[in-house]
């Protein structure tokens, strides 16, 4: 099974999309997805369907809305097998045994599958460590490779109810701590230049993320962009001031002190005998 959340969700068996079509059950499909080869329990995916409580006839729903899912499964599995010689179907993996029964919940098995969450988080690891031990290269490498597995926001196209708001919330998080590290990984390797058109973009898109403001005006001072690294030096303390009611970081405003303290000084203005200034 093939299981990609990473933006919009896709569940494929053999190649084949088992995603369905109506609102809930492919909300209960993207939770058991997030949570792929564990058990979840029934009172989490009726909590996730029915936030202020479970209707009379929810488990039933919630029954017939895995039933769905298992035919969906049950024709993918269909058609990715070939019949023997003598006609008969040869029963190898079944729907049940896709998604699993058990005391108390259910168990969506990829059956040793790809899951790109799962490569996220093991392609952030090696990140992480090889920026411990001082290998940007390989830092810049293998964070680069797991921003890329990212389509878009997590289960872009799904309904989200409690449940999969703090899995979003958590996937988000992990997302924004990669590109930071990628970001400091780039422009230890004084890839400062390159990393400014990006920057500008991120910066865009999180207007109140102070580690990336800090490493744009980074970027900007090395390339001598003095001027502009004070314009977003502002904007993010005017957007702070505005929509959360703070200042920026101390480490923010002693890089803006620093600025301040290396900017060259205004020339004079002098008339000329012509009336002009010069």
């Amino acid at each position: 099974m093939d299981v990609r959340i990473l933006g919009g969700l896709s569940v494929r068996e053999n190649g084949v999309s088992v995603v369905a079509t109506a609102a809930a059950p492919r909300q209960v499909l993207a939770l058991l997805a997030a949570k792929a080869d564990q058990v979840v329990p029934v009172t989490v995916l009726l909590e996730e369907l029915w936030p202020s409580g479970p209707p009379r006839g929810a488990r039933a729903e919630l029954q017939a809305h895995i039933q769905g899912l298992r035919s969906l499964i049950a024709t993918a599995l269909r058609s990715a097998e070939a019949p023997p010689a003598d006609g008969a179907w040869l029963e190898r993996r079944t729907a049940e045994a896709v998604l699993v029964s058990l005391p108390g919940g259910y168990r969506l098995d990829t059956g040793g599958g790809s899951h790109d969450a799962w490569q996220f988080e093991r392609a952030t690891g090696a990140g992480y460590r090889a920026m411990e031990t001082g290998d940007l290269h390989r830092a810049s490498r293998r964070l680069g490779e797991a921003l890329a597995l990212w389509r878009g926001e997590p289960f872009a196209d799904v309904a989200a109810g409690p449940h999969l708001r703090a899995e979003i919330e958590r996937l988000e998080a992990s997302r924004l701590s990669a590109l930071d590290q990628w970001v400091e990984a780039r422009l230890q390797l004084g890839r400062h230049v390159e990393m400014v058109p990006e920057l500008s973009e991120l910066v865009a898109l999180h207007r109140t993320n102070e580690s990336l403001h800090c490493q744009f005006i980074v970027a900007l001072l090395r390339c001598g962009r003095q001027d502009e690294a004070m314009e977003v030096y502002q904007r993010l303390r005017d957007g702070l001031r505005r929509e959360t009611g703070r200042e920026p970081s101390p480490r923010l405003r002693r890089l803006q002190r620093s600025m301040m303290t290396v900017r060259p000084p205004l020339r004079p203005l002098v008339r000329t005998p012509a009336g002009s200034f010069v």
